[in-house]
């Protein structure tokens, strides 16, 4: 006889304790319904939110026509409008009641004590507030203690969720297969007592991030492989626009270092980007310059390093005021110092890196997905507001104006509604143990697959070559889950081949180019 698994009882399970996440459960509890937040590590700071530099977007004009059109332009005109007016018309309010009322962020500010606002690539003006070179961290440690003073909010860290719960699958009562598709929860490794358990909750909401870390070169947290978007794809949900994947065009780039994000507000403060021969060449390029939308300076520097054989180009600093760059970006300033780069001195070595998913699991606007009580929000989610690629400084904003909607339905729906929490069928365990160096070289494989063939600029060819090697690892990978203990590694790739496999099918099934996405006739 299978041990008893551990259940826990909880209104909102929220998996991912990122922005999104973490604010979706303040939102929901305050209205009085009870979150049980998981988290893979200790809290934020294995969430990407944690990692975010430039800012967020405030602009108090709630009807911006400006607005509206810089993030329609970026998105190569294909965003959803419906999502775009609600990210314009409720974004200055989130930010004033929630952040600089309720929670008091320490965003920079003038002599005056106005709030300082910068420009960052595809806006026309300047209007992104921020916190030095550190504004998720800032906003999330905000975030974090308020939600660690509230007794309804629970946060479980080292957990991984493994699979969604279905009535149909997973409840012991042989007539709940006839009900519609609906989620109860799912199954969480727990990795201190390496032990599965199950929480069971009427509103399950995923907030796992993007899926970075299939590529060989990101600026993602280590894990984030798109997970939240596996698993909703396993159960049935509906996912869209992976093949929306946003390169950042300026991350760290020196032989032997680590790659880290250079913020666009680098470029916005004055930064110019330079290839090896000093050249401007984005000037060329783009009516914008430095500041063009991610998608045109990705591919420009993706072709200037093809045709000059370079392995980075550069940001030039130079015409700054050296005390300037340091008092702005003391954390970037620190980082590139660590590798031996002064960055008021020496030009910052930069190439693209996967960065963004513009695409993900398909939601309304109250981050409803396609399977009852599932819900999604944050960059996990797609409501269409990015279409092909984001404007910069929207996704700290959508996590908010996304998780604020998706906690008031849901509040309303548990108090209204009656839900079924049926008993679950326990985990039944393998004693097997996987070989943690295959797993890492199936990684690696799957991330050199993807950004040699599904990377920055595509063909069919190379798709097609993609697809052969994702799907052998996929059917090997499977086989080993149904028979081996699981283990973060053996989660962590059985999700890297799904979500590699969804990126290269919707990159195969899209022959137009747009934003993020660029096929090449081969």
């Amino acid at each position: 006889m299978a041990p008893k698994s551990k259940i826990v009882d909880t209104d909102c399970l929220i998996i991912g304790a990122g922005l999104a996440g973490a604010a979706y459960a303040l939102f929901a509890a305050s209205r009085g319904v009870s979150c049980t937040i998981i988290a893979a590590g200790k809290g934020m700071s294995k969430a990407n939110s944690d990692w975010a530099q430039g800012g967020i977007i405030y602009e108090p004009n709630r009807h911006s026509p400006s607005l509206r059109k810089d993030i329609i332009t970026a998105s190569g005109k294909t965003a959803n409008p419906r999502a775009v007016n609600r990210l314009v018309r409720h974004g200055a309010d989130i930010i004033e009641s929630f952040l600089l009322k309720e929670l008091n962020v320490s965003f920079d500010r003038d002599a005056g004590g106005n709030l300082k606002l910068t420009r960052e690539g595809g806006h026309s003006e300047p209007r992104i507030i921020y916190a030095k070179d550190r504004t998720g961290h800032a906003i999330l440690d905000a975030v974090y203690k308020k939600l660690l003073k509230i007794p309804n909010i629970g946060l479980l860290a080292n957990r991984l969720a493994v699979d969604l719960l279905t009535l149909s699958h997973h409840s012991r009562k042989i007539q709940d297969k006839y009900e519609p598709l609906t989620c109860c929860g799912a199954y969480v490794l727990n990795r201190d007592t390496q032990s599965v358990e199950i929480y069971r909750a009427k509103k399950t909401i995923l907030a796992t991030g993007g899926l970075g870390r299939i590529f060989e070169r990101t600026t993602n947290q280590p894990g984030i492989v798109g997970g939240g978007i596996a698993m909703a794809y396993r159960m049935g949900a509906r996912v869209m626009d992976l093949e929306y994947t946003q390169f950042h065009p300026t991350v760290f780039h020196k032989k032997g270092c680590p790659p880290f994000l250079i913020s666009e507000a680098v470029r916005g403060e004055g930064g110019i980007l330079i290839n090896e021969a000093g050249k401007a060449f984005m000037d060329d390029i783009h009516p914008q310059g430095s500041l063009a939308p991610r998608d045109i300076i990705a591919r420009a520097i993706h072709q200037e390093l093809f045709e000059h054989d370079q392995p980075c180009v550069y940001i030039d600093l130079s015409k700054l005021d050296p005390n300037f760059v340091v008092d702005r970006f003391p954390n970037i300033t620190a980082k590139c110092a660590s590798y031996g780069v002064e960055i008021a001195r020496d030009p910052i070595p930069v190439s693209p890196a996967a960065h963004y998913l513009c695409g993900g699991i398909f939601t309304d606007l109250f981050g409803r997905t396609t399977i009852r009580h599932l819900n999604a929000i944050g960059e996990t989610a797609c409501t269409g507001l990015h279409g092909a690629n984001r404007l910069a400084s929207t996704s700290l904003l959508e996590c908010l104006v996304s998780a604020n909607a998706a906690a008031e339905k849901d509040a309303k729906d548990i108090k209204n509604r009656q839900f079924k929490l049926p008993d679950i069928n326990p985990w039944k365990d393998r004693d097997q143990k996987a070989d943690p160096v295959l797993i890492e070289q199936d990684l690696h494989l799957i991330r050199r697959t993807l950004w040699n063939y599904a990377g920055i600029v595509r063909s069919r060819k190379r798709l097609e070559r993609a697809k052969k090697v994702l799907w052998e690892i996929k059917e090997a990978v499977d086989e080993t889950y149904r028979t081996h203990h699981l283990t973060r590694g053996l989660l962590e790739l059985r999700d890297a081949a799904q979500t590699g496999l969804l990126v290269v099918y919707a990159a195969s099934r899209n022959p137009t180019s747009a934003g993020c996405h660029t096929i090449i006739d081969d």
